[in-house]
């Protein structure tokens, strides 16, 4: 004989309690965890759609199996690219690289900003140091020219005239101006700072060479 308490739930329940009972056990976290997400939902889809191509297919011709395959890559790229996304031929460098042998990996606002700066005060050697860091900065940007550990600015300005054959004289005379305050001392002038400034305004409203040996700059 099994005794239970008058308040306990009956057993046997009745069709709305067996109803509410099993709700509540479906609540529970196990269950939830356990449901199928959208992504899950969607390669089920796309799975039974596959399936229902190839049934039947044992009989069929060989250009329709062709086709079917192909239809099924298709089908397996567009999935990849929905979730993974679509690839970047040319991703932008996740850290900048150093500017000569300074490990100088500023971008290019903070450079404009400190040759400003030093060009307010009168500092020209700096002056003309930071914007011709702006100018190689700006070049490197545009994916035109790579610099390496030991470029130098005459390396650099040869590589650049490549893209930019019409602006390499003043390329040139800008790294030679770069070169004077950097390693021989030289004063700089405010006539100099004002050319490199002008060479950077040109060089970005200027669009590369139709043709010029890519390569030859990286």
């Amino acid at each position: 004989m099994v005794l239970t308490s008058l308040g306990a739930s009956p057993l046997d329940p009745d069709a709305p309690e067996a109803r509410r009972w099993l709700l509540d056990e479906l609540a529970k976290a196990e269950y939830r965890n356990a449901e199928p997400n959208a992504f899950d939902l969607a390669m089920e889809a796309v799975r039974d759609w596959i399936a229902s191509l190839f049934e039947g297919a044992g009989g069929l011709p060989a250009p329709v199996l062709t086709l079917l395959l192909v239809l099924l890559v298709v089908v397996l790229v567009v999935v990849g690219l929905l979730v993974f996304g679509v690839p970047r031929l040319r991703r932008r460098r996740r850290t900048l690289a150093p500017l000569f042998d300074d490990h100088d990996r500023r971008d290019l606002a903070t450079l404009h900003r400190s040759a400003l700066a030093a060009a307010a005060r009168g500092d020209w050697p700096l002056a003309i140091e930071e914007r011709f860091r702006a100018i190689v900065r700006g070049i490197v940007e545009r994916d035109l020219v790579r610099v390496h550990p030991g470029t130098t600015a005459r390396g650099f300005t040869d590589a650049a005239a490549l893209p930019f054959p019409e602006h390499a004289t003043a390329l040139h005379a800008a790294a030679a101006e770069f070169d004077g305050v950097r390693y021989l001392g030289r004063d700089g002038s405010q006539d100099a700072y004002e050319r490199l400034t002008a060479l950077e305004r040109d060089l970005g409203a200027s669009a590369p060479a139709d043709a010029w040996p890519e390569e030859a700059s990286r």
